[in-house]
């Protein structure tokens, strides 16, 4: 079975497996050229709770012996992961597979050298081809992917096909799966050269990295209203202090000026209570928070969290105050949870041009927003999350990825069923 990108498959359910081996294979232009796979065992905090659950030519086989890495006994492939899914740890939920550029950023050497790239998911105990994953055509100066993860539900385990690209090499994916490594002078060192030379702002550089997200995901012509709703419950004060919330108002600021014409960001905090805040641009983006929200006596802040009514009044603004019929995309941060009735506003939402994308941050368990794909009763799935356990150590490549990984999908169903006009 040859899978898409973006596309889940049962790899447990209705066959008897005990182990099986995940193959890499690739080929490249250049001879000096070296390549890495990899594994990542991730608890459900979507992090590496130990430095040995990096599983890697430098520490082929896990604590437990479920998983190892070596050489791939098949001769068209490069790299092989073989897993006993019996001997996993309960505390594993999720593996993630990479393959990386070995100094890539210093050589450059970069994805758009690499053809030919694949995954092929086997039976360890026969051999049989379950499902073949091949990736890579759209890839530029990338230097690291994560080509996808197996991971657990109700009980069995399924595979993601994800290929998504990323800058920053090894280092890059370490960090943002939770663990520390010792920075690459000589890759540091070349991109801020290379940041120098370019001579742009942050905010042009994170566009730029928009820019190429957006061409991966063919959006380059979509129109779309972007609004961000902020919390500002108890447990957010420190990063609102340290300027963690600053640093997420001008990331996301860097889509809305892809994606709208006017180039504004939408603007919204709650905790018990809400308010709408003015919209933030390029023009006016320097000490937002500290000037609009953390100054305004008038806001209610640091107090228990209340989703449901922030939520209407982003419906109450783009389907009553200014019906304009584009497509409006929400990214709604949050650090603890979230209240069950905000199902009902999803739900009864649907049939609204509005895509809901949750990013949770850190260490909740975020139990409600988890079931978001699995909730009945919708015209389509106008809702994702996904967990970051530190939003500030993610490269932009990384969040520009996920950000956008489910709203192509939505806007296809959502044109189908005629909720928006494209």
């Amino acid at each position: 079975m040859l899978l898409l990108r973006g596309q889940k498959a049962d790899v447990t359910k209705g066959r008897e497996l005990t182990s099986i081996s995940l193959q890499f294979g690739w080929s490249v232009d250049h001879s000096s050229m070296s390549i890495d796979a990899a594994a990542f065992l991730l608890s459900d905090l979507s992090r590496c709770e130990e430095d040995e659950d990096f599983i890697f030519y430098g520490n082929p086989v896990a604590r437990d012996g479920s998983v190892s890495h070596a050489v791939a006994p098949y001769p068209a492939d490069k790299e092989s992961v073989t897993i006993a899914l019996n001997r996993l740890q309960d505390n594993t939920s999720k593996i993630a597979f990479t393959v990386t550029i070995h100094e890539g950023e210093r050589r450059s050497h970069f994805m758009q050298d690499v053809s030919g790239m694949y995954i092929r998911l086997l039976d360890a105990r026969t051999g049989e081809e379950l499902f073949r994953y091949e990736y890579g055509s759209e890839f530029t100066k990338e230097t690291a992917v994560v080509v996808g993860e197996l991971y657990r539900h109700n009980g069995e385990w399924k595979f993601n096909a994800i290929g998504s690209g990323f800058y920053g090499g090894l280092e890059a994916l370490c960090t943002s799966f939770g663990l520390e490594i010792e920075a690459h002078e000589v890759e540091a060192a070349a991109a801020v050269e290379w940041a120098e030379e370019t001579a742009l702002t942050p905010i042009d550089l994170r566009k730029k990295i928009v820019q190429i997200t957006l061409e991966k995901k063919k959006l380059t012509h979509v129109e779309a209203r972007v609004g961000i709703v902020l919390d500002i419950t108890g447990s957010m004060q420190t990063l609102y202090k340290n300027g963690t919330v600053q640093e997420v108002v001008e990331r996301i600021l860097a889509v809305a000026s892809k994606f709208d014409d006017n180039g504004a960001l939408d603007v919204w905090v709650y905790d018990t209570h809400f308010s709408r805040l003015p919209s933030v641009t390029e023009r006016d983006f320097k000490d937002y928070v500290q000037n609009q929200i953390l100054n305004n006596a008038a806001i209610h802040k640091f107090g228990r969290n209340n989703e449901p009514p922030v939520m209407e009044d982003v419906i109450r603004k783009y389907t009553v105050e200014e019906d304009s019929g584009v497509p409006v995309f929400i990214i709604f941060i949050n650090d603890g949870g979230v209240v069950k009735p905000i199902k009902k506003v999803i739900t009864a939402a649907a049939v609204q041009p509005i895509f809901w994308q949750f990013v949770g941050i850190g260490h909740s368990d975020f139990e409600v927003l988890k079931q978001l794909d699995t909730m009945e009763g919708r015209i389509v799935d106008n809702a994702n999350f996904f967990h970051l356990d530190d939003i500030a150590a993610t490269s932009d490549e990384m969040l520009y990825d996920q950000l956008l990984h489910e709203f192509p999908s939505w806007l296809k169903a959502a044109e189908d069923k005629r909720i928006i006009r494209r």
